[in-house]
């Protein structure tokens, strides 16, 4: 497959400025500004003759007319990242709703078919190309758009990639922009959910945040290993038979079929890599939404981050002797400790100590889980169809990145696995991993 061509490339504006000019970030935001933008993408088959007819425009125009519109929905991802230099020597950012605008981007693969994208073992490095603003860090939004689009056109399909400052939002509120855009460009002229983009702060916090920050002692050298992608896909049914068997192995029946997923995962990377020592830490990282967990709940639409991570740790040996559901009952146990008063414990202690993330964060015997199989993915059509895949781009990748997708049939998961080669070859190697896969 050769490389894709660009056709155009504009600003897009919302028609109208938000009422909310000055957005605060909170702890949620800003240890999210040295990692890259969320990109996901959705991928299509072209329409058909009769269904282009129902559109007024071409494909790409009525795209692009019908993201604008929702960007009056949306305004806040027309803005810009701002930073004051206190007198402390610390910074404090915010969310300028200054209306500069986001990026639409017209691209064309011409000689990439939907299956060059969806047949090889592996997922293809042109899918990296169909997103915009790469290599970019989150704290970069104070020049770059928070939003950008890039529809690239296949020869039996098309591609929307989309990235999104991680900064400003999380992985629900992605997923909530990309629902109101497809249904704006069904034709309504309203969106199911409104944002709700007021940050969360405590009473006890003073706002604006403070934070050690200077943008220019960042090193931006990072450099990542030769890493791999490979989708493997799970049915209800292969899921249901490893949440009994974890709840049976530990006498219980809370386990959940997540939990009994990651655990079959966690435990199948850890044996492929035949670790010598059995004392040998090793980590999986779960990025867990504080949305549910405070009292009282945030609102459905709240537009911000939500999210932190709690760090699992065991040893190898135990993870591969004690059993999937041993595995399994310790990411229960931990996700079950993120209540109320320890989310907010982890926000004030933040704001004492602030701690940002970095890139290459994990080691090379970490795990960390992002997105959801929650989130509305295959519901996204924008006038023809629903999508026949969902992919990642390139953004925030690692060795040991791993990605949840719903699958397209009911109940079932997608899991995007980053590894080193030699690994995520073991992994697909591996009987025992394997046999809860369907390919």
């Amino acid at each position: 497959m050769e490389e894709i061509q660009f056709v155009s490339s504009s600003t897009v504006q919302p028609t109208s400025e938000s009422t909310d000019k000055r957005i605060e970030l909170t702890p949620w935001d800003l240890q999210l500004l040295l990692l890259g933008p969320i990109q996901k993408g959705l991928l299509f088959l072209k329409p058909t003759p009769s269904q282009q007819q129902l559109l007024a425009n071409t494909i790409v125009d009525h795209l692009k007319i019908s993201f604008s519109r929702t960007l009056d929905f949306f305004p806040i991802l027309a803005g810009r990242l701002c930073v004051v230099k206190n007198d402390d020597d610390t910074s404090s950012f915010f969310v300028d709703c200054n209306n500069a605008g986001a990026h639409f981007v017209h691209a064309v693969a011409e000689n990439a078919n939907v299956s060059d994208i969806l047949g090889p073992v592996y997922v293809p490095r042109i899918v990296h190309s169909f997103f915009p603003l790469n290599n970019v860090l989150n704290y970069e939004g104070i020049s770059k758009p928070f939003l950008a689009v890039q529809v690239t056109e296949l020869i039996d399909g098309l591609f929307i990639g989309c990235t999104m400052n991680h900064a400003v939002v999380d992985g629900s509120c992605f997923w909530q922009f990309l629902n109101s855009w497809s249904e704006i460009s069904r034709g309504s002229d309203k969106i199911s959910r409104v944002p709700m983009v007021k940050r969360w702060f405590p009473d006890e916090v003073d706002v604006p945040i403070r934070i050690p920050f200077c943008a220019d002692e960042i090193n931006n050298n990072f450099v990542l290993p030769k890493l791999e992608e490979m989708v493997f896909h799970f049915t209800k049914e292969k899921i249901a038979a490893l949440k009994a068997k974890a709840n049976a192995e530990m006498s219980t029946t809370t386990i959940s079929s997540l939990q009994a997923l990651l655990a079959h995962l966690w435990r199948s990377v850890i044996r492929c890599q035949n670790i010598n020592d059995s004392n040998q830490e090793v980590k999986y990282v779960l990025l867990v939404s504080a949305r549910p967990r405070l009292r009282p709940s945030l609102p459905e639409g709240y537009f911000g981050n939500t999210i932190h991570a709690e760090v699992l740790c065991s040893t190898a040996g135990e993870l591969v002797e004690k059993g999937l559901g041993w595995v399994a009952w310790q990411m229960n146990k931990a996700i079950a400790s993120q209540t109320n008063e320890a989310v907010r414990d982890f926000y004030q202690n933040w704001v004492k100590n602030p701690k940002i993330m970095k890139r290459g964060v994990l080691t090379n015997d970490g795990l960390a889980t992002s997105s959801s199989p929650r989130f509305n993915v295959y519901g996204n059509d924008f006038g023809w169809g629903k999508p026949v895949a969902v992919r990642s781009g390139g953004g925030n990748k690692s060795d040991g990145k791993i990605t949840l997708f719903p699958g397209a049939e009911d109940g079932s998961i997608d899991i995007e696995v980053c590894l080193l080669p030699e690994k995520l070859v073991a992994l697909r190697d591996d009987e025992e991993f394997m046999e809860a896969v369907t390919m």
